[in-house]
């Protein structure tokens, strides 16, 4: 590897920790205590955030948790005392903003998790976890904060901020990581 590969993954991970430095930490508690307590969990994101979504559905599933994935053949309707956990980097994605008040009208918790603390998706969230991250909303000219593509350091940020709750998650729910394991696919 050379010095500037190696620069540039110090830069990165400086720029994730940053970010994750200042999320609300009362803020994941809350977020993880209305995750626990679900009836059913359903997650969307668009793109990359989808992806990281995904892998945290998956998580919860693991944890026993009763959670899909808009879109999949499987995802049941919402209502009271589920939770639509939602994530739009830019607070003003049109698909995001629909499911949202969709989810709203069927009377299920929204939670959503937000780079921008003045989008349009705030005003349909009962609880918003915002992320200060750089997204692709603000990713060019002299905006461009972050070294990383397109605005990745908000997947990235994601990605680690769900190990953390999937953590904290562990220890609300009362799973081990034997019955974690114990719920992970044999099709492999």
């Amino acid at each position: 590897m050379t010095n500037a590969g190696s620069d540039m993954f110090a830069t990165a991970l400086q720029e994730l920790g940053a970010v994750l430095a200042r999320v609300d930490e009362a803020g994941i508690d809350t977020a993880c205590a209305t995750l626990a307590r679900a009836q059913k969990i359903v997650v969307y994101g668009c793109g990359r955030e989808a992806l990281q979504l995904k892998g945290l559905a998956m998580r919860l599933y693991h944890l026993g948790l009763d959670v899909s994935v808009v879109g999949d053949m499987n995802t049941p309707p919402l209502g009271p005392g589920d939770v639509f956990l939602v994530s739009s980097g830019p607070g003003e994605t049109t698909t995001v903003l629909t499911l949202m008040q969709v989810a709203r009208d069927a009377g299920a918790t929204v939670l959503l998790l937000t780079a921008e603390a003045g989008g349009s998706a705030t005003a349909l969230a009962d609880f918003t976890l915002l992320i200060p991250a750089q997204t692709m909303a603000r990713d060019q000219g002299p905006q461009k904060t972050s070294l990383l593509p397109m605005g990745s350091v908000f997947e990235g940020a994601l990605f680690l901020l769900f190990e953390v709750m999937v953590l904290k998650l562990k220890g609300l729910t009362g799973q081990s990581s034997e019955a974690m394991r114990a719920r992970h696919t044999n099709l492999e």
